[in-house]
Order: C-alpha cells, then sequence, then structure tokens
C-alpha cells in the first residue's frame, strides 16, 4: 500500500515528464525526415558529405553528440537553449537512421518502376513521389518505426543537459522520497507503454499502406 501511494502521489510529475518525452521524440522525428531526405538526393555534390553525415552520427554515441552541440560548441560562440540542443541532437540521429531505411527501401523497388515512369514523362520528383515512395513505405515502415521507439527511449539522455522529460522527472520525485524502486520500475512501465503504443501504430500503418497497395 505504501508503494500504491508513493505512486499515485508520483504519478502526475511523471506524467508530465512522459508527456514532455513523446514531444521531443516526435520534434526530434519531424526534424529528423527532412534530413533524411537530404540523404537521399542523388546530387554529387551532397553525396559525399552525406555519406560522412551517416558514418558519424550511426557511429558515435547519442550522449557524445549532446555534450558536443550543448557543451561544446558554445565555445566557439555558438549557443543552443537545453530544448534546442537536445531536439537537435535527437533529430540529427535520428535522420542518419531514417536515411538508410529510407534509402534501403527505396533502393528495394524494382529498376523497371523508374523506367516506366519516366517513360510516360514524369520527372524525377514526381516518380518518386507518386509511384516509388508510397511502394517504398511498406517495406520501410518496421524499420522506421522502430527508430521512434529507439528515439522514445533515448530521450532519457537530454536528462543530462538539463531538459525536464521522464527521467529527470522521475529523479526529482526520487530526491524528495527516496525510493528509488518503485519509482524507477513506474518510469520503465510508462517507456514500455509507450513503446507499445507505437508498435500498435506501426501495425495500424502497415495494414493501411498494405489495403491501398492491394486495392490498386
Amino acid at each position: 500500500m505504501e508503494w500504491l501511494e508513493l505512486l499515485r502521489e508520483a504519478a502526475p510529475v511523471m506524467l508530465r515528464g512522459a508527456g514532455y518525452t513523446v514531444l521531443f521524440a516526435l520534434a526530434a522525428m519531424l526534424g529528423g525526415f527532412p534530413v533524411a531526405v537530404l540523404r537521399l538526393l542523388s546530387y554529387r555534390w551532397l553525396s559525399w558529405p552525406a555519406g560522412v553525415y551517416v558514418s558519424l552520427m550511426r557511429g558515435t554515441p547519442l550522449l557524445v553528440q549532446m555534450f558536443v552541440i550543448y557543451y561544446g560548441l558554445p565555445s566557439i560562440g555558438i549557443e543552443f537553449t537545453p530544448v534546442t540542443a537536445g531536439i537537435l541532437a535527437l533529430s540529427l540521429n535520428s535522420g542518419a537512421f531514417l536515411s538508410e531505411s529510407l534509402r534501403g527501401a527505396i533502393g528495394a523497388i524494382s529498376k523497371g518502376q523508374w523506367a516506366a515512369s519516366f517513360s510516360l514523362g514524369l520527372g524525377y520528383w514526381a516518380t518518386l513521389y507518386y509511384v516509388v515512395l508510397p511502394q517504398a513505405l511498406r517495406v520501410a515502415v518496421p524499420a522506421m518505426s522502430n527508430t521512434l521507439i529507439s528515439l522514445i527511449k533515448d530521450t532519457s539522455l537530454v536528462s543530462v543537459i538539463t531538459l525536464t522529460e521522464l527521467m529527470l522527472s522521475t529523479k526529482e520525485v526520487i530526491a524528495t522520497t527516496f525510493q528509488p524502486l518503485p519509482l524507477y520500475l513506474a518510469a520503465a512501465a510508462i517507456y514500455w507503454m509507450l513503446s507499445l503504443l507505437f508498435e500498435a501504430l506501426q501495425r495500424r500503418m502497415e495494414q493501411r499502406l498494405n489495403r491501398a497497395h492491394h486495392s490498386r
């Protein structure tokens, strides 16, 4: 009963932190998607720096990237608020993984689809938008959903740059109650429920894309 009372009192603070967690993840996802699209552009002058960017983001820890953006860049006169730094780091990191998921999915589409579209007079962008992307998304949704679920969990790292999300909210409650076990377990349960929610959304999206594909 003592634990239940503790969780009841801590719930408003932790749920508010969970709300911020979802907002940070969605903002990072929206910011990461344009980065992913830039990675797909077939211009030579973009392909090399884009490749270096993806390799750098995938090859270094997200925590280090946050430290560089929030604590390192001010030394050369570039400063960000904690919210901006957190979203920027999460966006750049998730954008690298998103771009590879999209690139792999687009690469799985038959070259004949491109050739047929070009023969009908469609340009590169029209073919990409109307013909290739609808098919590629069916392939990419599972991998992109995994990126979002990982992003939900990775938002816990923004607490190191003083951003209040679920993990920092939990620590603040622990600092006043001195009950780490039930509160950390509750935080883990909230992360799990958020992951289950996005898994359900993934399945729903896959079903809709499959229905749209088969109805053609």
